[in-house]
């Protein structure tokens, strides 16, 4: 399963999921961490028959690249859901917690019970999925081109805003793109998304993320181009 690649620096590395899952996977605990999985050949990863109507219906209303990285994600979501609660993919349900912004029922995805907490993400090609036994958040970013870090920089709290504008024009989007998505992690893992703004919490635009209490935040090894994190309430 997912593994320290550097304690140190508390850098996560994502194992590779290739569409099989052997048997019934054994359910992370608090003590081992989140388990992380990457996908790879997203089109080949792809199986509609699984999902449910909801997120047919969803997909539908896609296209192109999106729509297949949203059926591979959601393929991907359900077999290793299926493994993780030893059953069939299609026969997984899910609900909404509700949002503790406004306590409306379109919080955090969960399975009923909350036998194993789950959260994705997709950007450009590339996919996420983290399981854990604490609510959590993932999150993967495309570094995006310095007018779009500079001008969405305004959204994050000044300490932050301050730490990006120490990089210079050639490093501060991939920066950028590595706060973006400590942010967005941690507000999944919490369950408000963006109802809660950006600049609510810092979670820091330096080498190491910054954990907001209660919370563990790490940074997830990507590929060049992309930067991803993984958020776990304590």
């Amino acid at each position: 399963m997912a593994s320290l690649a550097s304690a140190a620096q508390g850098v996560r590395t994502a194992r590779t999921f290739t569409g099989r899952v052997s048997g019934a996977l054994g359910r992370p605990s608090a003590a081992e961490g989140p388990h992380l999985w990457s996908l790879t050949a997203v089109d080949r990863l792809i199986d509609e028959s699984v999902l449910d109507g909801a997120e047919s219906a969803r997909a539908a209303g896609m296209r192109g690249t999106r729509r297949r990285e949203y059926l591979a994600a959601h393929t991907a979501l359900r077999l290793l859901l299926g493994g993780y609660l030893s059953m069939e993919p299609e026969e997984v349900r899910f609900v909404r917690h509700s949002c503790p912004c406004c306590d409306e029922p379109h919080g955090r995805p969960a399975v009923p019970g909350d036998a194993v907490h789950f959260s994705l993400s997709h950007s450009h090609g590339e996919v996420l999925l983290a399981f854990a036994a604490a609510p959590v958040g993932v999150d993967v970013q495309k570094v995006p081109g310095l007018r779009t870090a500079d001008r969405t920089a305004d959204l994050l709290t000044p300490l932050e805003r301050q730490e990006l504008a120490a990089h210079d024009a050639a490093t501060r989007p991939t920066a950028f793109a590595r706060v973006w998505a400590r942010k967005e992690a941690y507000l999944k893992g919490l369950g408000t998304g963006f109802g809660r703004e950006a600049s609510s919490d810092h979670v820091g635009a330096g080498d190491t993320a910054v954990s907001p209490y209660g919370w563990t935040l790490h940074d997830i090894a990507s590929k060049s181009g992309y930067a991803a994190a993984v958020a776990v309430k304590l």
